[in-house]
């Protein structure tokens, strides 16, 4: 006789601790529009409706840049978020941003949490050992089911060399089969959960060349995924950032095996009532920031978000900052994809420090016209990559004071058709004075006489809004597909 029964599954990925309500970006027909979204409380509304449905027949999993994004976190270096989390019910998570304080750090933080951090791929440098369990297995409803975690693999490639001091990170596509393996053939699961932070397409190439999952939990690149994408016999969902939505995909099962599934992207709307007891807690964990942060310190006309890949508002108001502190030709900083939009109108410190909340320095170098093209062609491969494993997170290195004219389908080191800084033709042999911000803005293996201004980001951007009243940061077309 057929053994029917069900499972829902939960997911929350790139949140990058936003506790409570914020600005989001939707677009509607040709244009974007912006509504207040998100928070832990709602959240935590949300998951007890769906829990008081399914029973105990729910899995909650996090996919990671959870403990990094806000000044509150970064502040307690992800204390701040650990009540919240362990309030949430989590069944497991894996991690990215969190290696920002440190792997010592981020290994103390996970022992604070009630469910485990799981990881296949990084691992200690001196004794080769995983730094966290690499899956965990869970009896739910009459099922067992596998959890496997894999990490971000470019901490180590691309970020400060602090995120990864001790240990080291692969792909995770030599490690998966064997855990798999072990899963399906000794712990006898019915289920394998991929929870996984290398990006839907890095994703999508390890699912057709791995098999054996049958539900990927992807993070990383913020898709808004409405209807699950089938890879091979795999599902892959994944659902937007900054907790503004929540992933649901409730499935049936015959004899331990998907027989169908109902699958939502639940955006976690304004309207919904807070949760009582997450609502304390967040009022007790933002309560000593909460007069800072709230101060307004200028207004803009622009509305600031980073939802564009090639060029982004929110970071040419940060560039201009940079320029107008350093007095730099042209400005660099990350791709970053996190940072809640700010509508037009007031701006808080709140909104500044959500734009980079690490607050770094700003820095200058002198790079010569060949080092530049060098540059922007690494950066160009490492977003558009032919192979999804070569691709090393993020959108387009954002650039303020140059002209760049590309053709994103050209094979590596072959996109740039020219470039101009100001009205100029870039000269290979010409030195320019840059200002950046981070090692992601430009790394130290481009440019010469490296320096530190007294200034740092936030700093700058509070100069900037006091002089420009109200500011614009309107898209320039810095970045031109020719």
């Amino acid at each position: 006789m057929a053994n029917k029964t069900s499972l829902t599954i939960i997911q929350l990925n790139d949140s990058h601790a936003y506790f409570d309500l914020h600005q989001e970006l939707f677009w509607q027909g040709n244009h974007a529009v912006y509504r207040p979204v998100g928070g832990y409380a709602r959240i935590a509304t949300l998951v007890r409706q769906i829990r008081e449905k399914t029973g105990d027949r729910l899995l909650f999993c996090d996919n990671g840049d959870t403990l990094n994004g806000t000044y509150p976190a970064v502040k307690t270096q992800g204390a701040a978020m650990v009540p919240v989390l362990n309030a949430l019910g989590l069944d497991a998570m894996t991690v990215h941003w969190e290696f920002a304080y440190g792997p010592s750090v981020l290994k103390e933080r996970a022992a604070e949490l009630n469910f485990p951090v799981l990881a296949i791929n990084i691992f200690d440098k001196t004794t080769n050992e995983l730094i966290f369990p690499p899956c965990i297995v869970k009896a739910i409803g009459g099922l067992r089911v596998g959890l496997i975690g894999i990490a971000s693999n470019i901490i180590d490639k691309t970020m400060p060399a602090s995120y990864s001091e001790g240990v080291r990170f692969t792909l995770g596509r030599e490690e998966l089969p064997a855990v798999i393996d072990r899963l399906r053939t000794h712990e006898h699961v019915d289920l394998i959960i991929l929870i996984s932070h290398l990006g839907f397409p890095q994703d999508m190439k390890l699912l057709s060349e791995v098999q054996g999952v049958d539900i990927c939990l992807s993070g990383h690149t913020h898709n808004r995924i409405y209807q699950p994408v089938q890879q091979g016999n795999t599902l892959v969902i994944q659902s937007g950032c900054h907790g503004s939505f929540l992933g649901q995909i409730d499935l049936e099962l015959t004899n331990g095996k998907i027989t169908g599934y109902e699958h939502q992207l639940i955006e976690v709307e304004s309207s919904i009532i807070p949760d009582p007891a997450m609502t304390d807690i967040i009022e007790r964990v933002l309560s000593p920031y909460k007069a800072k942060l709230t101060t307004i310190v200028g207004e803009t006309a622009t509305a600031l978000n980073r939802a564009t890949m090639l060029e982004t508002t929110m970071d040419n108001f940060l560039l201009e900052a940079l320029l107008e502190a350093s007095g730099a030709e042209i400005a660099f900083s990350n791709g970053w994809r996190y940072g809640a939009p700010v509508i037009p109108g007031p701006v808080t410190l709140n909104d500044l420090y959500n734009i980079i909340p690490m607050n770094p320095p700003i820095g200058k170098v002198e790079l010569t016209g060949d080092e530049l093209l060098r540059m922007l062609e690494e950066n160009l491969e490492r977003t558009f990559a032919a192979n999804p494993y070569d691709q090393m997170g993020g959108y387009i290195k954002r650039g303020l004071g140059l002209t760049v004219y590309l053709k994103i389908e050209n094979p590596i080191g072959q996109r740039i058709q020219q470039v101009f800084v100001g009205n100029e033709p870039l000269e290979r042999s010409r030195t320019y004075h840059a200002a950046f911000v981070t090692e992601q803005g430009v790394a130290r293996k481009y440019g010469r006489q490296r320096s530190e201004l007294n200034v740092h980001a936030v700093e700058a951007m509070q100069a900037y809004l006091a002089k420009h009243q109200p500011s614009y940061a309107e898209l320039r077309g810095t970045y031109i597909v020719a």
